[in-house]
């Protein structure tokens, strides 16, 4: 998953290579992403060289190779696509993601093909909303289906839920975003997870273990990392897919 920063930066290289077969510069890459200094670009290039999306090829000027796209940019970016293009795909520009099968209430209305259709998609019930915030109520009965592309599956149950609020943005999950969930009941410290939190608010949140007590740690840095005593927390699954619709 990719923050909107390093999603733009990655279809902007991919974009230049295709019509040019070079790389952009910095100072290229500095003003198409409108930063004030190239060390944020530097950064955004370690991450996606962290995440596996970019190489970096030493002694070389301009040596960044594309070794891979978002998989839900991969199925559908068009050979003619443009720098605007990418960029009004990119997270947080356009209405990002709804119940599969239903209309988008946020634009004209009009239903919208489900995802995964035709793609060898496997059905996840989708149960409700979930908080990237403060957190709100627990998990609510089966809403609808969502179908996910069937390679997003692993073993056991897995459920889709509506991400609201922007406390995890900088894990590239936005409000409006549908996370696809492994049910299980534990997880490693540093796994995005759900949480229920006193038998009543459910969130989503990474976790970090920290001796008798669990942090429940945002990805944005206006919420605070909340501690509680660890038999006031239960795991209700563990993230291991993002669905987005542009």
């Amino acid at each position: 998953m990719l923050t909107r920063k390093q999603y733009e930066l990655l279809m902007f290289i991919h974009e230049r290579v295709r019509e040019s077969g070079i790389p952009p510069s910095f100072d290229e890459m500095k003003e198409a992403l409108d930063l004030k200094s190239k060390s944020g670009i530097h950064r955004l290039i370690t991450a996606l060289e962290e995440r596996g999306f970019l190489r970096r090829m030493e002694k070389r000027a301009r040596a960044l190779e594309i070794i891979k796209l978002p998989d839900n940019v991969a199925e559908t970016l068009r050979p003619a696509t443009t720098r605007s293009q990418a960029q009004r795909m990119s997270p947080g520009r356009h209405v990002r993601g709804e119940a599969r099968g239903s209309a988008d209430t946020r634009g004209a209305g009009a239903p919208r093909r489900p995802i995964g259709e035709g793609e060898g998609a496997i059905n996840v019930p989708l149960v409700g909303r979930i908080a990237a915030g403060t957190p709100i109520e627990a998990l609510q009965n089966k809403m609808a289906d969502v179908p996910v592309p069937s390679g997003m599956i692993g073993r056991g149950d897995h459920y889709a839920l509506e991400v609201t609020g922007d406390s995890m943005i900088n894990a590239g999950i936005l409000d409006g975003d549908t996370v696809i969930i492994q049910e299980v009941d534990t997880a490693n410290t540093g796994e995005i997870v759900v949480a229920l939190v006193d038998n009543a608010e459910a969130t989503l949140k990474r976790l970090r273990r920290r001796g008798d007590s669990i942090a429940l740690e945002a990805a944005n840095p206006a919420y605070e990392t909340r501690l509680y005593g660890a038999d006031r927390v239960r795991v209700q699954g563990k993230l291991v897919g993002l669905i987005r619709r542009y």
